[in-house]
């Protein structure tokens, strides 16, 4: 084989490769994992930024720690049960080979949360997560396995320290350190039905969270919170069976910024209304270089940003007992431009239920329901595209999710309620 058609499948395999252990399709805009609370799943995140309800809320806000006296645990684990099939348009090339079954495979995704109550104005805590993820699969031979082959995996562990102020008891402040490692693993096509690209990858990155809370009168909480920009530095390698046996590589992918807005307004003894704005700021990863690549490599991302909207209500039924309920849309931060079957995000309704149930008065059992409804996508892989190779394909992809997320939360500590005195006249 000549130096110039290897110089041409290492530049491809390279270049998509990379792309896909990152960027597969994962469950909230772009391949972050919005999963990390049972209280907010069941109202579609509404309200999440805000707190309320225990202190998987910290995820997005630290500052929400001030609300739970005393210590408290919280164990969450959301089963995401996603589907995904493509189906290539009859004239694109390699369309006799047909399109796929579901390639998204289901995960199990846990969070676990602690804060501890220092003094009267000051707590402590620590969350750990898996804020980014992916696990698909695809067949070895379709219409599109030039762009998406084999198993690709993203699997994060995010450690993050924090600390909360009461200032006063209509603001609190927080703030955290995100500790965030990554595996990452993809076996894919290079070319239709050639050579296999076999990519392994991990590293460490670090962040912050920051955000306040706002009390304006005893029945409205506001919160704002703030997970920053991280870059992600994997190092690994690449190699291209049969043609070269491989060599090390790295790959910066600069994640995004996400800010929330959330809103708690109670509205009597019983109703609480729910809202959350939301802006992950995904324009900021643009286009990657691939280090270390036999040949230059770059990965153009080239994401916009996403947005996600939650209005949903929560109904105390018994002292024991709350219900939630909420809706959301979400404005997928991949457009049609830059869209491949290994990344099929696009728009997304989400509708869910949910419940907080008062086991003991020490330990709480919380329940969350979503499906999500996603927007058909359109691909559309032609010369001019960040991904395109070989050959074009064109397609469109049909997908779903369902999710559920259990969690339990345990208290302790909390001082209590100071008896009053009845007064006493003559």
């Amino acid at each position: 084989m000549s130096s110039g058609r290897v110089s041409s499948l290492l530049r491809v395999g390279g270049a998509a490769g990379f792309a896909c252990i990152i960027v597969a399709e994962a469950h909230a805009g772009g391949f972050a994992i919005r999963e990390q609370s049972a209280c907010g799943q069941g109202a579609s995140f509404a309200g999440v930024a805000a707190g309320g309800c225990d202190i998987s809320s910290m995820f997005w806000n630290p500052a929400t720690m001030t609300q739970f006296a005393g210590a408290q645990v919280s164990l969450t684990a959301s089963g995401i049960f996603g589907s995904s099939k493509n189906s290539p348009d009859p004239a694109t090339p390699f369309a006799v080979f047909g399109g796929t079954g579901n390639t998204a495979e289901s995960a199990l995704v846990p969070g676990s949360y602690f804060s501890y109550q220092v003094s009267p104005n000051f707590w402590i805590g620590m969350s750990v997560n898996a804020p980014f993820g992916l696990s698909v699969s695809f067949p070895g031979a379709w219409a599109g396995n030039e762009y998406a082959a084999g198993n690709s995996h993203l699997r994060t562990y995010n450690a993050t320290p924090s600390i909360a102020w009461q200032i006063n008891n209509w603001i609190s402040i927080g703030a955290g350190v995100q500790i965030m490692y990554a595996d990452a693993g993809l076996t894919r096509n290079a070319v239709p039905f050639a050579a296999t690209a076999h990519l392994e990858g991990n590293g460490w990155t670090y962040g912050f969270t920051a955000g306040l809370t706002l009390t304006p009168t005893p029945t409205t909480t506001i919160g704002l919170g703030w997970r920053s920009a991280m870059d992600l530095e994997l190092d690994g390698t690449l190699r291209l069976d049969p043609i070269f046996s491989g060599a090390p590589v790295n790959l910066d992918v600069k994640l995004p910024d996400i800010v929330s807005l959330g809103l708690r307004q109670q509205l009597g003894p019983q109703w609480t209304l729910l809202g959350t704005i939301e802006w992950s700021n995904w324009s900021r990863i643009g286009t990657s270089q691939v280090n270390g690549a036999p040949v230059p490599t770059q990965v153009a991302f080239e994401y916009d940003d996403g947005w996600f909207f939650a209005l949903g209500a929560e109904y105390r039924w018994n002292p024991a007992l709350t219900l939630r309920a909420g809706v959301a849309y979400e404005i997928s931060p991949v457009t049609d431009g830059v869209r491949t079957p290994l990344v099929p995000d696009n728009d997304r309704l989400w509708l869910s239920a949910g419940f907080s149930y008062n086991i003991t008065q020490a330990l709480k059992l919380d329940f969350g329901y979503s499906h999500i409804f996603v927007k058909d996508a359109s691909v559309n892989i032609v010369p001019g595209h960040p991904a395109f190779g070989f050959v074009p394909y064109t397609g469109t992809v049909e997908s779903h999710v369902d999710i559920v997320t259990v969690g339990l939360t345990y208290s302790w500590g909390a001082p209590a309620p100071v008896r009053q005195t009845a007064l006493v006249t003559k």
